[in-house]
């Protein structure tokens, strides 16, 4: 689900970091697990902050000696109104470097397993949607586009299940999630 340059320039540098003064930081991929099916928590970004206007996990920028999985928890409950309460933690996804804003990002998956309402921060989300697994699963909903990234013409691969499509570091964490998930449905 990377961006792959059409001008056929190595992409492989803007997923490692330069040096080591990244930040360190981490989403939570939530799953609504009390619905019928499982649902994907997103947040459409505010325009004011970094990524903004983009579909996105809560998430952020760990603070002092945080693990991946409170910070996580944190910025959840920060964005979009997170309980801690009924939240179970089952693992991570593989860490991906954000070059554009020099973050280490660590996906965090939990299962919401009680039903709770969720409220956005007016500061940081503008939307907050679920999005049902399968639909990610359907290719009819997977689109390739070309697209002018910061002047270089790009193939974008992205999920047209929003207004906004779904698409960069978030829908790279996305894809592998959906990986795990059509394993898991084939066993």
């Amino acid at each position: 689900m990377a961006p792959h340059p059409l001008n056929g320039r190595n992409t492989l540098r803007n997923y490692e970091p330069a040096n080591d003064d990244f930040r360190n930081s981490s989403v939570l991929v939530p799953l609504i697990s009390w619905k019928d099916e499982l649902e994907v928590i997103l947040t459409l970004r505010t325009q004011d902050i970094n990524h903004g206007g983009q579909l996105s996990f809560p998430g952020g920028g760990k603070e002092g000696d945080e693990t991946i999985f409170e910070t996580a928890l944190r910025e959840s409950q920060e964005e979009i109104g997170l309980h801690k309460h009924g939240v179970h933690i089952a693992g991570t996804l593989t860490t991906l470097y954000v070059g554009h804003s020099d973050n280490m990002v660590t996906p965090v998956v939990a299962f919401l397993e009680e039903e709770q309402h969720f409220t956005p921060n007016p500061n940081e989300v503008d939307e907050i949607i679920s999005v049902p697994l399968n639909k990610l699963v359907e290719e009819k909903n997977l689109v390739f586009e070309e697209w002018d990234l910061r002047g270089t013409p790009y193939r974008v691969p992205f999920w047209n299940i929003h207004r906004v499509p779904l698409w960069g570091a978030t829908a790279m964490m996305m894809s592998e999630l959906i990986e795990l998930y059509q394993d898991f449905l084939n066993e």
